[in-house]
């Protein structure tokens, strides 16, 4: 039972990286750094080494060969560098017998560790060979080393070698290679159809945008040829170019919106203006809304001051996933409708976008923000789980009202700046 219990405590140190991995990078719309990788790894071993699994003083067994070769994989050579310093120094700090024993299989193990991670890279197939071989090699190899240099101790205590190092290593590398590779993967193609989402919206916008644009110049030539009849009375032409000035205003506006809006997104954070966001985002949806037939409703909320914390790129983008989704919801109806309210409490900012169209059953509702899950046949889901996970990390929260065949009704709830509250 001891033994059980000592392979599963260094196998839960070996799947922190993972483990942490999934909790940090949850929310964000970036995949793992050099840095991460280097910090969680010497946390790993450094945990690891502190509860070891031993039977005799001075003689410690845990993952270090386990983390050695995954902060290599992952991190790169000074990864590795680092690692093997930190295990140098504590392993000095905590002595014992065994100390120049474990030095010496490390001497063996971490060239190793550094070719096994290069053919693992170069390797187009049978990656998994490698890992194999690396579990198989990191088992081996302390055994023959610890029976050369401490045979009356191997020996005496052969039983724990043979049951504990193999499973510790063997099963250790096979399953943080293969969880966090398999998690690293998931993230990147999320990342990916994150950015696809975001230039099928903005490709999207831009069709709409430029039939709607298309409207207003011809209303503008038409009035220019009409300015350059001589006979006309002087109030006309001043009235001509009030109007075509007014549309031509109209249309800067939107186009400087929906370069807002394309712009990439980034991580900077500040207090941004809720209610500007809305009208600025509604200013570029409009057309896209009318191309659809539907109608665009925002109640006045110019005189409400709202503000929140957030990258306003990432809010704007965040608007028009919602905004874009209620529209397609309703495109099928003759009056198809979208209202957009604003609200407000003493530490709460509550938006609320309502259409409707074909509306949600209970089990869609349930799977709204996860990824890959869209109502939409052509859809990857990707903009709303984007919209969800960046309304997580501001604080707020999404409720989600919906009938099928009567509308859908959500409501986004977001914490006001600390200035505000």
């Amino acid at each position: 039972m001891t033994y059980i219990q000592n392979i599963m405590l260094q196998l839960l140190f070996a799947l922190l990286p993972f483990v942490l991995f999934t909790i940090y990078y949850r929310d964000k719309p970036v995949n793992y750094s050099r840095n991460f990788i280097t910090v969680t790894s010497c946390a790993c071993l450094i945990l690891s080494m502190t509860f070891p699994s031993t039977v005799e003083t001075g003689f410690i067994f845990d993952i270090r060969y386990v983390i050695m070769f995954f902060g290599i994989l992952f991190g790169g050579l000074p990864t590795g560098v680092t690692l093997l310093a930190v295990f140098l120094l504590y392993r000095l700090y905590l002595g014992g017998e065994g100390m120049l024993s474990a030095y010496t299989i490390l001497i063996a193990t971490f060239p190793l560790s550094i070719l096994l991670c290069d053919w693992y890279h170069r390797a187009k197939e049978r990656k998994q060979l490698i890992v194999f071989l690396a579990g198989i090699s990191f088992s081996v190899i302390p055994l023959l080393i610890l029976f050369i240099m401490e045979t009356k101790y191997m020996l005496s205590h052969l039983s724990f070698h043979i049951m504990v190092m193999p499973v510790q290593n063997s099963l250790g590398i096979w399953l943080l290679i293969s969880l966090f590779k398999k998690a690293a993967a998931d993230k990147e193609l999320f990342i990916s159809y994150v950015h696809n989402e975001r230039v099928q919206a903005i490709s999207h916008v831009a069709a709409s945008l430029a039939h709607e644009v298309r409207n207003p110049l011809t209303s503008v030539m038409g009035f220019l040829k009409l300015i350059r009849n001589p006979s006309l009375p002087r109030e006309k032409v001043d009235q001509y170019i009030d109007v075509c000035t007014e549309e031509l205003a109209r249309m800067q506006t939107i186009l400087s919106e929906y370069l807002a809006v394309s712009r990439p997104l980034g991580k900077h954070k500040e207090e941004i203006d809720l209610s500007e966001q809305i009208y600025a985002v509604t200013d570029v949806m409009t057309p896209y809304a009318n191309m659809n037939n539907v109608k665009l409703v925002v109640e006045d909320i110019r005189s409400m001051s709202i503000r929140v914390e957030s990258n306003r790129d990432e809010m704007k983008q965040l608007l028009i996933n919602f905004i874009k989704n209620a529209i397609e919801a309703c495109s099928d109806r003759h009056d198809g409708m979208v209202i957009i309210r604003l609200l407000a409490s003493n530490h709460e900012a509550g938006l609320l976008i309502k259409d409707n169209g074909v509306g949600m059953s209970s089990e869609q509702i349930k799977r709204l923000g996860t990824v890959y899950f869209s109502t939409k046949s052509t859809g990857t889901g990707l903009g709303l789980t984007f919209s969800y996970q960046l309304i997580r990390s501001l604080g707020g929260r999404v409720n989600v009202r919906s009938e099928q065949g009567n509308g859908t009704e959500f409501v986004i709830r977001l914490p006001i700046a600390a200035a505000e509250s």
